[in-house]
């Protein structure tokens, strides 16, 4: 284990980052972003409080179960969890106030319990454990037990400005611990706990953060230089880069999205990876898909979704979701698909991608896409499992267009 007991600072910070993720429902990274502003932390110091937060928060009511606290009162006992924390790591609890300090016999007793309960060991709410169930059936103990675990750290490489070997050698020269990861072409494995965004490789464009499974849905749009690509749900631009990485920076790639300030974002993730011909296209009404009907010769179409596939390094939607949100997202996807698949010209292909490992929100989306639309034919799919390959849960479904 590299993780080393925390200062009390470390944990303060931990207590802090715990609360303002629940209470606010921010993002953990912008929430690690607020605290660690200002503040002369190592790269190591601040993994420690990331690896540490991920844990509790990936396992919210097994810690909560183990610190005495109901999972509603989380947000007001974050000292009691980052010490129920230490315990189980075999760590002696921080000081941080008396009344945060827990029996040591009965966080033993309760430890003892917790681990004969599959689904308070696995951090996996009821809910959750009844869809998992419903819709992967023997498949699903697997995924939960996987989905409970700590993220693997995965880069990509920029081809528009090195090679993965090159890229390896740079790493390894900085005392970076990387390995290539084996049928990912672009993904790199890192195996410590190095700065990364502090190296001269990324200051330089070189990589980007991004799962390896993520990375597997954008080679499978089999983009080529000169194309017209469409990506419609551009977010801040992770996709979009590697799309124009595959297009060594030749044709038109148009990076789609309802929210200004993601675009905003990505132009700026363009600049550093020297990706030029990204276009970017605020979605203001239905007529800004209209005007490009039938135009494009890729379009990836990465849809929102649950989540359920990136639990690991997303658990909030664990405790801050529930199943009913399932039905409102599905009826999105149906609404994305039908309309945006519009863009696409006749022997066009695009991918209908979800970061979710849920039948639901994939296959069964597709198929009553196809039932609806046989102008278009499914080529491939693939859910790519995180209990199988390590990655992130991802799907995606290759459809090409046969006939307008």
């Amino acid at each position: 284990m590299f993780m080393s007991v925390l200062t009390v600072f470390q944990a303060e910070l931990v207590v802090s980052v715990v609360e303002l993720v629940l209470t606010q429902h921010m993002a953990t990274d912008r929430a690690y972003a607020k605290f660690f502003a200002g503040q002369s932390l190592s790269s190591k110091q601040k993994a420690q409080v990331t690896t540490s937060t991920g844990d509790i928060l990936r396992r919210l009511n097994l810690f909560c179960f183990l610190a005495n606290v109901p999972l509603e009162k989380a947000h007001e006992n974050g000292a009691k969890l980052i010490a129920a924390w230490h315990l189980l790591q075999g760590y002696e609890q921080p000081l941080l106030h008396k009344s945060a300090v827990l029996s040591t016999a009965e966080f033993n007793n309760k430890l003892t319990q917790a681990k004969t309960a599959p689904l308070l060991w696995q951090g996996c709410p009821t809910w959750l454990d009844n869809l998992g169930t419903a819709q992967l059936g023997e498949q699903w103990p697997k995924e939960r037990a996987a989905l409970a675990e700590r993220p693997q750290r995965y880069i990509r490489v920029n081809e528009l400005k090195t090679t993965r070997a090159a890229l390896l050698d740079d790493l390894v020269t900085q005392g970076i611990k990387a390995e290539p990861v084996t049928n990912v072409a672009t993904a790199i494995k890192i195996n410590d706990q190095s700065s990364l965004f502090n190296s001269n490789a990324y200051q330089q464009g070189w990589f980007e953060q991004q799962d390896a499974g993520s990375q597997c849905v954008v080679q499978a749009l089999d983009v080529k230089p000169g194309m017209t690509v469409f990506d419609t749900c551009a977010g801040t631009g992770g996709k979009t880069l590697q799309l124009a990485a595959m297009m060594r920076g030749k044709g038109r790639l148009v990076a789609m999205d309802i929210e200004q300030w993601k675009l905003d974002k990505l132009q700026l993730r363009a600049k550093r990876a020297g990706a030029f011909n990204i276009e970017t296209r605020l979605i203001e009404s239905s007529k800004t898909i209209k005007r490009r009907k039938l135009s494009a010769d890729r379009v990836l179409l990465d849809v929102p979704c649950s989540g359920l596939g990136v639990l690991k390094r997303k658990p909030m939607a664990k405790w801050h979701d529930t199943a009913e949100r399932l039905h409102t997202l599905t009826q999105l996807q149906t609404d994305i698909l039908q309309r945006y698949s519009q863009l696409l010209k006749v022997s066009g292909i695009m991918i209908y991608a979800t970061c979710s490992i849920l039948p639901q929100e994939n296959n069964e989306q597709v198929k009553q896409f196809l039932t609806n639309n046989p102008n278009f034919l499914l080529l491939e799919e693939q859910t790519i499992s995180p209990a199988e390959t390590g990655f992130d849960g991802f799907y995606w479904a290759k459809i090409v267009r046969i006939d307008k």
